[in-house]
Parts: C-alpha cells; structure tokens; sequence
C-alpha cells in the first residue's frame, strides 16, 4: 500500500532541513503533487536548504522530477541545497532525472498591418530561396545527365520503365474519369449559356479550344502532381529519414543519377500521353453532354469541332506537358531530399510537395498563355 507522501522542516532560517517522508511514486497522485508544492513555499526565506531522504521509503522518476524541480527554484533563487540520507539508487535517479525549464516563446505585441507585411515579406523571402535552390537543382540534374550522356550504360532504364508505369499507365482510369466529367460539366454549363442567344452549337468550339489548350494539361498536370509528386517526395524522404542515400554515398553512388534522373524522365515522357488521354476523355465527356443534354449529334459534333480547331490548339498543350512535368519533379524530389529525421517532417515535407507543385503548374501555365498570345500561335 502505497503511503501518502509528505515532508515537515526543522532548523531555522539559516539552515533548513526538509524531511521527506512515505511514498514519492507517480501512484501516490495529486498527494505527490501537493507535497512537490509544500517543498518550496517551506524553503520560502531560507539561506541553505539541506532534501533529507532517510525516511523516503520509495522514490520513482515522477518523485525525483519533482523533488528537482524545488531543487532548481532554490538554485534560480540564489540559495545553496543539497541532498542527506539518501540511498545510492536514490542518489543515482535523482542525478539522472534532471529537471529542465523550456524558454517560452514570447512574441511581442505589435500591430496587426506591421505584422501582416512582415510574414508577407517572409513568404517572398522564402519564394525567392524555393527559385533559387530550384534552379541550383536543375543545375545538378543537368549535370548528372551530362556525366550518363558520357556513360550510357549508366542509365537505369528498368528504373524509368518502372516508374513511368506508375506515373502514366496507373494514373490513365483516375485522369480520363476527371478529365470526361469535367468536360461534361463545361458542355453542360457553356449549353445552359449559350442557349439564351440561340447559339448552343458554338460549345462544341468552347469544348475544343478550352480542352486542348488549357484544361487538358492543367488536369492531368495537377492529377499527377497530386499521384505521382508525392510519392517521389515521400519514397525519397523515407530513403532520406533511413540514412539509405547517405549508403548510396558511401558506395560512390550519385543519389541524383540514381534517384532523380529516372523519375524525371518517367515524368517527362509520361505527362505528355496522360494529357493526351486527358484531352480525348474531356472531349469525349463533352461530346455525351451535347449529345444528352443539348441535342447535338455526334457527326454534327465532331463536323464542327473539326473547323473549330487545328494541328497547334493540340500542340500548344502538349508543348506545355513536358515543363510542367520537370517543375513537378523538381519539386517533388527537393522536398524529399529536405526531409529529416522525424515522420513529421515527411508529412510536412509530401504536403509541400503537392502544394507548390500545383502552385507552379497553374503560373507555368498563365506564362505559356501569355507566351502563345503574344505569338499569335
């Protein structure tokens, strides 16, 4: 049975000794609690203070935390204190458990437009560093290609077939099921609309145009961002977190050519056919809406979207799948490689990933439109 803890003082101000006493065990409860607080308001003036442990008859890490802890109010106060009657396993734990106090962080009150431009300020900051570290990056991938173009025999190609099948044959059902019913729903709305002016036959031209161009590659551009981005940010960081790319190091092993070069690859040559799969599903999900819900026919369609687009509104969006599938990779494998040594910061780092990288397919995107725009292409 455990007996309740408590101490009592003798001596006088100069000297105080505190007598422990019973059971300093996390068992004994708010009663330990409660005698830990006594300890320091009977120490309260005293110039020395003298723990005496000889009546103590168990004492567990809770106890020893807790009798430190008076320990280091007494140091910070400026008054000496010391140990007496204490077994050696006593003594042993008591050393053991130290008692730490953790700075606090004290933000200071300012005001709230002083504050807001400066976390604006930091973001920008922190942007810049993201370009820069990702050009630096590029800079190493450009570099590790140069040394395989001199070693062919270097390259894995089973590495790049592997993961261009989970990036384009795996991610084909989920990217042509968005892709047909996002088409649906543009049909469905541009026929709603046009209908007011009598002109519902020119969402085939809206379908066309819209798809080829920007709808098409955003999707299947975001889709593999959300699939394939994270799963190179989070194999990477589980390969980082167990200490398998510092061995791949120690081999003579560049983790960039080993790690980097055949997922970009895979992703250079995979974004491309799942955005071409992305535009025919979108089209063909259009083509069902105008069909169902407008009355328009499938040869009357496909007449109409035949004049109403040509060979570049389908090259413009291809042209543009092979960048936004370097910037993901980019992306991707950064963060991987920035994470450390805890699962939170996989979780961080993957949730990083997938953010920028749809961040910066949808401005690679407004850039290539402005770029077409100005050629007139």
């Amino acid at each position: 049975m455990t007996q309740a803890p408590g101490s009592s003082v003798e001596g006088d101000a100069d000297a105080v000794r505190l007598r422990l006493r019973g059971d300093w065990v996390s068992s004994a409860g708010s009663a330990l609690e409660s005698a830990a607080a006594d300890l320091s308001a009977q120490a309260s003036g005293a110039r020395r203070v003298v723990f005496d442990l000889a009546d103590v008859a168990r004492l567990d890490t809770t106890g020893a935390w807790l009798v430190n802890r008076a320990r280091a109010a007494l140091d910070r106060a400026g008054v000496p204190q010391g140990i007496a009657g204490a077994s050696r396993n006593q003594s042993i734990l008591l050393a053991e458990i130290v008692y730490r106090e953790f700075p606090r962080d004290t933000k200071e009150q300012g005001f709230a437009a002083v504050d807001v431009l400066a976390d604006t300020g930091k973001t920008v900051v922190s942007a810049g560093r993201d370009v820069v570290d990702g050009v630096a990056f590029l800079g190493e991938v450009v570099s590790a290609l140069g040394r395989l173009a001199l070693r062919p025999g270097a390259l894995r190609h089973a590495s790049i077939v592997h993961h261009l099948e989970h990036v384009a044959f795996r991610g084909v059902p989920i990217v042509a099921l968005i892709s047909f019913l996002v088409g649906a729903i543009v049909a469905q709305q541009g026929i709603f609309q046009l209908n007011q002016f009598g002109a519902a036959l020119f969402v085939v031209d809206l379908i066309g145009i819209l798809v080829l161009r920007e709808l098409g590659v955003l999707l299947a551009s975001i889709m593999v961002a959300g699939r394939s981005g994270s799963a190179f940010t989070a194999e990477i960081g589980s390969m980082k977190m167990r200490e398998e790319i510092d061995a791949l190091r120690v081999m003579g092993l560049d983790p960039v050519e080993v790690l980097v070069v055949p997922r970009l690859a895979a992703l250079v040559i995979g974004l491309p056919l799942v955005t071409f799969v992305a535009d025919m599903s979108a089209l063909l999900g259009g083509g069902v809406t105008a069909l169902v819900y407008g009355g328009i026919s499938p040869d009357v369609f496909l007449e109409r979207l035949r004049g109403a687009i040509g060979y570049n509104t389908l090259i413009v969006g291809l042209i543009k799948a092979p960048v936004m599938a370097l910037v993901i990779g980019i992306i991707a494998t950064i963060e991987g490689l920035a994470v450390k040594g805890s699962a939170e910061s996989l979780g961080r780092q993957v949730t990083s990933s997938v953010v920028k990288a749809i961040f910066m397919v949808i401005v690679v995107d407004g850039l290539f439109a402005m770029f077409f725009a100005a050629i007139k292409y």
